[in-house]
């Protein structure tokens, strides 16, 4: 009886919770519907003649207005009950209330869209004739802002290069999928770091890939077609629940899809190109050989999987834009979340199981007071009263601002690496000392492909259960011997560290090809130490991303790993660590140690590596302290 009681009571809370979201849902569905003019299922023509699925509301005025722009992947199907219904609504409401056209529409190939999709690789053109599109409708004033956060943002670069008159200015949000080359970083759209597949996209591929046998609307469908028959038919693939912890660990990985009965057309195809593949430079990813020609307001998060690249693009903006307008309306926020996480700081800001504080800010003010200025030539002082960058520092836990990333301020300072030979787990004698402390005994491990070290929290997105991602407590981690563990001594005054922080090893192998994974970590006295920043490199790209190079046994190379970003402030007592082993699994893909093509490889090589320092190799990582 009791246990009946519990269910009813269960099935009822959940139907009123369910009843009251919904309700939520109609109401805001019903605002719009009486701010705004609802034009839903618009099929706007592409100059090969793909129509694309488009939805507008628009304010019931006789003026004419700018238009605010989101391009997206994902459903934005008004009828249902899904999250993306009742977002999307709330997003287009606030928009019409603030004098704007919210128009949204999906990528070729997405839902009610025409063609076939592409994930990176949708044309650049549909862009700009989406802009083309909407600047000659009636009702618009010919200025138009692209927004959105991830995948709704990684269009916005490449497009915002081509110039297009009526792009006024964009916001992307947690972009980095959208980034391909910046200088020596090469991660092809998040899909490499280091030359080592970063395995988000696996999982992602497998929950929102649409199969080539989905249901097709037939040609010619009318608006008002398509309007009945969305009510119906959503087309949104609801794929089989997949523990993806386990599925990330199938080899060879070009079958990870396939093994868990996902469809793998784009993945075969993906998953066998190098980072260097002229393929990933005819799609619809941003690579430094670009100019882009928009004002920019750039959204970043410390935990986002993509951090330095998107610290990087901004700076290439600022660094290298011909036209000084350009270079000179360029802003950044950088908060303490995950990807796409900023509007989800509260006044006690948890990211994994650390506390930041309170990092709430004026997200949605400040986006539309730049959309003002440049969509509405509204003479405002968003430009008086807006730094530069606004940054959030953790461990002091407060917003602070500079003109540039990093800080003025920031000054790098060499740290040494240097040991014994057993910097091996916490326990070891590895040291992390601005002093050149020489030592001739290296420090080797034993990395075994098929026992590697499991990613515990860091900068991620979208794998499933396989990672949570933030800041965790790592001395558990920090017992297994493949881990070595480089720790300052307790700091006798606080440091700030803000910027790009550069690692260089000397390292060694019995391996024609192996990795190397490094972390930064702030160490509280009670031994709690949490993650900062974590990146990788595969040895073969040690000399770029157009060739490969393999090892020689027991020979000494010098390996420079893509920079780490942060803004730390490490209190008095606290230490300054760095782990290094050869794999964090499955935030990245395991290297097996072969030389061979490791995707479609699954018998592993062991290989015991060495990290190197010595006078001849000094191994070092350099942090950006911010003076005081």
């Amino acid at each position: 009886m009791k246990k009946c009681l519990l269910f009813f009571s269960f099935v009822l809370t959940y139907f009123l919770v369910s009843s009251f979201s919904l309700q939520a849902q109609d109401n805001i569905l019903q605002e719009l519907e009486e701010l705004a003019i609802v034009d839903q299922k618009i099929m706007m023509p592409m100059r090969d003649g793909i129509r694309l699925a488009t939805d507008i509301y628009r304010p019931k005025t006789d003026q004419k207005v700018p238009i605010i722009f989101s391009r997206t992947p994902y459903n934005f199907n008004s009828w249902g009950d899904g999250e993306q219904r009742t977002r999307t609504a709330k997003r287009a409401l606030e928009a019409v209330k603030k004098g704007y056209a919210y128009v949204v529409q999906n990528e070729r190939g997405r839902y009610f869209s025409e063609g076939e999709w592409d994930i990176l690789g949708v044309p650049l053109t549909d862009g700009y004739d989406a802009f083309t599109w909407m600047k000659d409708q009636p009702w618009s004033n010919g200025k138009i802002g692209t927004i959105g956060c991830s995948s709704t943002a990684e269009w916005q670069m490449a497009v915002g290069a081509l110039d297009h008159p009526s792009h006024a200015a964009m916001v992307p949000q947690g972009y980095g999928a959208g980034v391909g080359r910046i200088g020596k970083i090469n991660e092809q759209g998040n899909w490499y770091r280091g030359g080592a597949e970063q395995m988000l996209f696996f999982s992602w591929l497998y929950g929102v890939e649409h199969d080539k046998f989905k249901p097709r609307i037939p040609a010619g469908a009318t608006q008002e077609d398509l309007i009945r028959i969305s009510r119906f038919y959503d087309l949104a693939p609801e794929n089989p629940k997949v523990d993806m912890a386990e599925a990330l660990k199938h080899l060879p990985i070009q079958d990870i899809l396939k093994n868990i009965n996902g469809k793998n057309e784009i993945f075969d195809k993906m998953i066998r190109r190098k980072p260097n593949d002229e393929a990933w430079f005819k799609g619809g990813i941003y690579h430094d050989n670009m100019e882009i020609g928009v004002p920019s307001f750039w959204f970043t998060s410390w935990y986002d999987v993509s951090i330095t690249p998107n610290l990087a693009l901004f700076n290439h903006v600022r660094n290298n834009t011909k036209d000084a307008s350009i270079r000179e309306n360029q802003y950044l926020i950088i908060a303490p979340t995950l990807h796409c996480g900023y509007t989800r700081a509260t006044e006690n800001t948890i990211v994994g199981e650390r506390s930041v504080g309170d990092a709430r800010l004026n997200y949605e003010e400040q986006i539309y007071d730049w959309l003002d200025l440049w969509l509405k030539d509204k003479k405002n002082d968003f430009k008086a009263k807006t730094p530069r960058v606004q940054y959030y520092t953790m461990g002091s836990n407060e917003w602070q601002t500079s003109e540039t990333w990093p800080p003025k301020k920031a000054k790098l300072t060499t740290y040494y690496l240097t040991s014994n030979g057993s910097a091996n787990t916490l326990f070891g004698d590895g040291k992390l000392t601005t002093s050149k402390a020489v030592s001739a005994q290296a420090d080797s491990f034993v990395y075994d492909p098929m026992k590697p070290v499991p990613s515990y929290g860091g900068n991620v997105c979208c794998t499933g259960n396989a990672i949570k991602g933030g800041s965790f407590d790592q001395q558990q981690m920090e017992t297994r011997n493949d881990i070595l563990v480089y720790t300052t001594d307790a700091l006798e005054e606080g440091v700030e560290i803000s910027g790009f922080i550069e690692s260089t090893l000397f390292v060694s192998s019995d391996a024609k090809d192996t990795d190397f994974t490094i972390k930064l970590i702030d160490v509280y006295p009670d031994g709690t130490a949490y993650n900062l920043d974590e990146t990788i490199q595969r040895v073969r790209y040690r000399e770029g991303y157009d060739k490969e190079v393999f090892m020689d046994k027991d020979e000494v190379y010098q390996v420079d790993l893509t920079p780490m970003s942060t803004s730390n402030f490490f209190k008095k007592g606290h230490q300054i660590r760095i782990e290094i082993s050869s794999s964090n699994f499955p935030r990245f893909a395991r290297n097996l140690n072969t030389g061979g093509n490791n995707y479609d490889e699954k018998v592993a090589v062991v290989a015991r590596n060495k990290v190197h320092h010595s006078a001849e190799y000094t191994s070092t990582i350099k942090l950006p302290i911010v003076a005081k």
